[in-house]
């Protein structure tokens, strides 16, 4: 299928979606939103701050809204360009939710901003499968980025997070996930994925970690890490304890086929960007990493 991508910028007094996430009869000139089309699917774009360039690519449940605080906080010093993936937030639905389809919803923004006025190739943050789309982006198209950001995700793992043995627990609480966003149905945080859609993606993460260290050798930018210490929580069961050991021999083992790469440790869960935001944005703002290529 031929990707068609366009867009609208909006002009002047609007309603917009705020920095809280929330809808307000603002006349706000400093925050651009714009609509990009392609794959059949409209992806929402706000634009906002000044600076260097830098593109926040949101992971799978979070989205601009949610997000609200760490994009407020980078727009202090960076032209930050943010947006929705299919299926959430201000995004419209779609009829797949792939990793492929995500990455095309990248591709597409990023193919936009190459036609607006940057003045140079932005940094790419990536925040969980974000980070894993960053990385495959740039793999395939390095002159449209000036380095990488990666929170949390992008990570070679040595072991699949979800397993046959596990899939009745994973099923259950991804079902659980599905049913609390129900309520945010028609909102600026909602997410349209099935509980079975979830799980589908999340298996196919897997396969895509464990071929990610191919991709990491073909980006010739410098890349920074941004990990939690306890990304599956610290409930101090096995499982759990499991869990984030693989998640922390999945950067070890990053680190020994990339030794100049640089790696920043929270001492948080997964949802450090919302937990850690300003620690975030204060690694972000001094970010120089390393090229991975060898």
């Amino acid at each position: 299928m031929t990707t068609r991508t366009s867009a609208a910028e909006a002009t002047g007094p609007r309603t917009s979606c705020d920095d809280t996430g929330e809808r307000g009869g603002v006349d706000d000139r400093t925050v651009r939103h714009f609509a990009v089309h392609h794959d059949r699917v409209v992806i929402s774009v706000s634009r906002g701050g000044r600076g260097r360039p830098l593109v926040l690519c949101p992971g799978l449940s979070s989205t601009q809204a949610g997000l609200h605080e760490l994009i407020a906080l980078l727009r202090r010093d960076h032209d930050v360009v943010s947006f929705d993936l299919r299926g959430h937030g201000l995004s419209s639905a779609a009829d797949r939710y792939s990793f492929d389809a995500f990455l095309g919803d990248l591709r597409a923004v990023m193919a936009e901003l190459g036609r607006l006025d940057l003045p140079s190739a932005p940094v790419l943050v990536g925040y969980s499968l974000g980070a894993d789309l960053a990385v495959h982006h740039a793999a395939e198209h390095p002159d449209t980025v000036a380095e990488l950001v990666l929170i949390d995700g992008a990570n070679p793992v040595p072991e699949p997070f979800v397993t046959e043995a596990e899939l009745p627990e994973f099923r259950a609480m991804w079902e659980d996930l599905a049913t609390r966003y129900e309520n945010e149905r028609g909102s600026v945080r909602q997410m349209l994925l099935t509980a079975e859609e979830i799980l589908a993606l999340n298996r196919e993460i897997d396969v895509v970690r464990s071929e990610i260290l191919d991709r990491y050798r073909k980006v010739d930018r410098p890349i920074r890490m941004i990990m939690s210490t306890a990304m599956a929580g610290d409930s101090g069961e096995a499982r759990t304890r499991w869990r984030n050991q693989n998640w922390r021999a999945g950067i070890e083992r990053l680190v020994r086929e990339c030794p100049r790469l640089s790696t920043s440790w929270l001492d948080a869960h997964h949802g450090l960007v919302f937990t850690h935001a300003e620690e975030i944005a204060q690694i972000i703002r001094s970010a120089h990493g390393a090229r991975c290529v060898r």
